[in-house]
């Protein structure tokens, strides 16, 4: 059965590394562990993917680094028919600017996003998507560090990607800037937060989460039921 999305021009470029045991959220590792870290970045792509595949808010396309063979990544395309992308180029806007490209000659709008942000829900995406599906050139949504959680195009420019510091505290506002340069007319919806740091943890609790990622509905249930069949 084909799904009905409720964006059938439109589609989610999901960025996301293999999660590889100390390659995935590594500033993390002081509090959980490389173990901890890894699976608490599984648990959030999982989570991500679940609720954008249940909600049906568009095409997803997951963009994978270094390249598509983590098995991990090949369930994705098993389960849920997510075609997978090898991500391009030399630092993270090279790879943006590459998979952008890509797919804006296969859809009339597209959005980018990460793993970091377990704040982007589908219904906000559906807000960035209607707005490109009005006539919007671009949406952002920033972060609090001063990066940005999702960026949606109807076309792309080179400013958007080139001569940016990534990782650094002037992203969105570096984006703001070619954006008014180009002229388009765009969006900027409210400001989200990141998973990067210790400190962000405690956060995962506003979201029903605990601090490895694990529902805590899922998790008082289970407690509740091994309490039982003591």
């Amino acid at each position: 059965m084909v799904p009905e999305y409720l964006h059938p021009d439109g589609g989610i470029l999901l960025f996301a590394k293999a999660p590889r045991l100390g390659e995935v959220k590594t500033r993390l590792i002081p509090a959980l562990g490389e173990a901890g870290a890894t699976a608490l970045y599984q648990r959030l792509l999982e989570r991500l993917v679940n609720n954008l595949s249940e909600d049906q808010v568009a095409p997803i396309e997951l963009w994978c680094a270094p390249d598509t063979g983590h098995p991990r990544l090949q369930r994705f395309h098993s389960e849920f028919d997510i075609p997978l992308h090898q991500q391009q180029g030399e630092d993270l806007g090279a790879r943006m600017a590459c998979a952008a490209a890509q797919a804006l000659q296969r859809r009339a709008y597209i959005v980018l996003i990460g793993v970091d942000c377990p704040a982007l829900t589908a219904e906000i995406m559906d807000q960035a998507l209607q707005s490109l599906r009005r006539g919007s050139d671009a949406v952002l949504i920033p972060a609090e560090d001063g990066g940005y959680v999702l960026l949606g195009l109807r076309r792309t420019a080179e400013c958007l990607f080139q001569g940016i510091s990534w990782g650094g505290e002037r992203v969105a506002e570096a984006t703001r800037q070619c954006l008014d340069e180009l002229g388009w007319q765009w969006e900027e919806l409210p400001v989200l937060w990141d998973l990067d740091r210790p400190e962000d943890l405690p956060r995962l609790q506003e979201l029903g989460l605990d601090s490895n990622g694990v529902d805590l509905k899922y998790k008082t249930a289970t407690i509740n039921r091994l309490g039982r069949l003591g």
